[in-house]
């Protein structure tokens, strides 16, 4: 099975990508240093020149979006972007020029540049069948959020004529798309269900909306075969308003293939660790983008590496799609629990393998249970693992020692199971 790639880096060998990213990423981790006061400050007293392997990489903090958020929050008035970003304006200086400022929800606020395709969707439109002249509906939003601007630029880049629909106003946009002929549609994929369904309610035709790009939401295979029946070939992308693309669906619809302008690493939720390739954890990226430069960004979001590679001949690795939320902080008898904490008594073991913290009974009546992969039985290893236990969270938990593959590979390190009602 075989489509056209969008360039030459998508059919590279695996291992010059790699050597390509890591040749870049010392002078990546150097300009964050220089152009964003926040990263100045996280990455004090770094060398980035050793910063040329995933291992080296693995040792940097991971700043979260929570992190972002707390210093937008404390520097709004002198800084909306927190020092994170290296564009601005008159009243945030910067080294790089912004052309639009948006407002996700938090609020965080997110810079764009004016780099063309500065968010990389280009790549995913085009292995979604986009080409040069298609005219493109696109419904994500055009305000507060980048979603519309994100898709808009990457059709451009193609060659592609964009209609910018935005949300809502359904019959509007229903005419339009007939009307104008639209070849293909960007946005969520339960607003593409709804113009379809209302277009067969009115007896409408759309013959040549044959293609479409969705994200922002699940994708299930029904719907894609819903939408496949109805002459709609729908593929999905994986991007978000701080870092754009990171990863596209392909004709092969198996998994989804990394961008190439990113450094992708699967890390144990609450740790920035990373995990073996096919082990579920949270994705943490780090982009090459020089208006907004981001080292080592947790997107709290769950996945895992495919084996393989892509049977259209791209090179890349795959990921498996979208698997959950790493946050799983709960409420454990007033005293929060997060999975930083279950790592660090892990950390103290080094027979434990993998460990998961499992919460029963009732809101108010909670018990503890601490699973754990192990080699062997070593002795008193459980009353020890219960004394960190405690020592960590200020709260009893029972011990359980399991054989090594025996949890679930699916990210989870904290699972609540108590009944609310």
């Amino acid at each position: 099975m075989t489509d056209q790639p969008y360039d030459s880096l998508e059919t590279r060998d695996p291992a010059g990508r790699e050597a390509a990213l890591f040749a870049a990423l010392p002078g990546a981790v150097a300009w964050a240093r220089q152009a964003s006061p926040a990263f100045a400050e996280i990455l004090q007293g770094l060398e980035p020149t050793a910063v040329d392997t995933r291992a080296a990489l693995a040792r940097l903090p991971v700043t979260r979006k929570s992190d972002l958020l707390a210093r937008q929050r404390a520097q709004v008035a002198a800084d909306p972007f927190g020092g994170f970003s290296a564009v601005g304006w008159a009243n945030v200086p910067r080294v790089r020029r912004a052309r639009r400022v948006f407002q996700s929800p938090g609020p965080i606020y997110e810079p764009e540049g004016d780099t063309p395709d500065g968010w990389r969707s280009a790549r995913a439109l085009y292995a979604a069948g986009f080409r040069a002249g298609d005219l493109v509906h696109n419904a994500f939003s055009y305000h507060l959020t980048p979603a519309g601007s994100l898709m808009e630029s990457g059709a451009f880049a193609i060659g592609c004529a964009v209609f910018p629909g935005g949300v809502g106003q359904t019959e509007l946009q229903l005419q339009a798309m007939a009307e104008l002929k639209a070849d293909a549609y960007v946005g969520t994929p339960s607003f593409l269900r709804i113009l379809v369904e209302k277009a067969a309610a009115q007896g409408l035709a759309l013959p040549f909306m044959k293609k479409a790009l969705v994200s922002g939401e699940a994708f299930p295979a029904a719907l894609r075969d819903w939408l496949r029946d109805r002459g709609i070939a729908a593929y999905q992308c994986y991007a978000t308003a701080d870092l754009g693309l990171i990863a596209y669906e392909t004709v092969a619809r198996e998994g989804l293939v990394l961008d190439e302008g990113v450094i992708v690493e699967i890390v144990r939720p609450g740790t920035g660790d990373p995990v073996p390739d096919g082990e579920v954890g949270e994705v943490v990226v780090t982009t090459l983008n020089e208006d907004y430069p981001l080292v080592r960004f947790g997107t709290g979001d769950l996945s895992a590496v495919l084996p393989g590679h892509c049977p259209t001949g791209r090179t890349n690795a795959r990921l498996r799609g979208w698997l959950g939320r790493a946050d799983q902080t709960a409420k454990v008898r007033g005293m929060f629990v997060h999975p930083g904490q279950v790592a660090e008594v892990v950390r103290r073991y080094p027979a434990v393998r993998r460990a998961r913290l499992v919460i029963d009974g009732e809101m108010a009546r909670d018990s503890m249970t601490l699973q754990v992969e192990v080699d062997g039985s070593p002795e008193t290893l459980a009353e020890r693992l219960g004394e960190s236990l405690r020592d960590v969270t200020r709260l009893r938990g029972e011990v359980e020692l399991c054989g090594v593959g025996t949890l679930p590979n699916d990210g989870q390190v904290i699972v609540d199971r108590r009944a609310v009602g």
